[in-house]
């Protein structure tokens, strides 16, 4: 897990462990903090509501969104809202489409967010039977709302420039490449991505 300071500490010492060069944005940027997020449908309807709108589009969104149907969704209704009453709550036909596929996986208990297989990638490949739902998201539900500590979202710009830096690359690295790169990391390949955003936000250490 790398829920806790103390759990994602472990998972970093064993990748500096593994992969020396990691060590240098530790020295300079210090050690990030755990990222969680709550685990269950909410959490990922979210994700779905600040897909490829700005953050203050998102937050209006997700304002209008929880007035109509609960700040803890009501599944079953957004299940089978039509697309104008999604649109008064604040969404577009895709994301209308994209939320009701949500509501009713989980609604009818197809999609089980409390039991996910153990297995990450059964696990992606269970989250991303819900439209709008891809890899990347799926990977980042794991990472910061399960706490899996091998989670890697090796879709992420920010991932793939950061760690091509620290690994003392000019070019940023394509996903497929990182994820070649990030075979001997496992099973602590979640912390070097949550070191890598850490390193591409945070300002060096004085």
């Amino acid at each position: 897990m790398v829920a806790t300071q103390k759990s994602l500490d472990t998972s970093l010492d064993a990748l500096v462990g593994i992969e020396p060069r990691f060590a240098a944005a530790l020295e300079q940027h210090g050690r990030p903090e755990p990222r969680l997020r709550p685990t269950g449908a909410a959490t990922l309807l979210r994700t779905i509501v600040g897909q490829q709108v700005s953050v203050a589009a998102a937050n209006s969104m997700w304002a209008k969104l929880t007035q109509r149907f609960g700040t803890d969704p009501d599944l079953e209704a957004m299940s089978k809202a039509s697309d104008e009453e999604m649109r008064a709550a604040g969404l577009s036909r895709q994301k209308a489409g994209y939320a009701r596929s949500l509501a009713g996986l989980v609604h009818t208990g197809e999609l089980d967010l409390t039991h996910l297989p153990e297995d990450d990638e059964e696990a992606i490949e269970a989250l991303t039977r819900i439209k709008g739902i891809g890899r990347w998201s799926a990977e980042i539900y794991l990472l910061f709302a399960e706490g899996r500590p091998d989670a890697f979202p090796a879709g992420d710009l920010a991932v793939q420039k950061e760690i091509g830096r620290m690994l003392g690359h000019e070019e940023r690295p394509a996903e497929n490449l990182l994820r070649e790169w990030a075979l001997p990391w496992s099973p602590h390949r979640g912390a070097a991505a949550i070191l890598a955003w850490h390193s591409y936000n945070a300002p060096p250490l004085d």
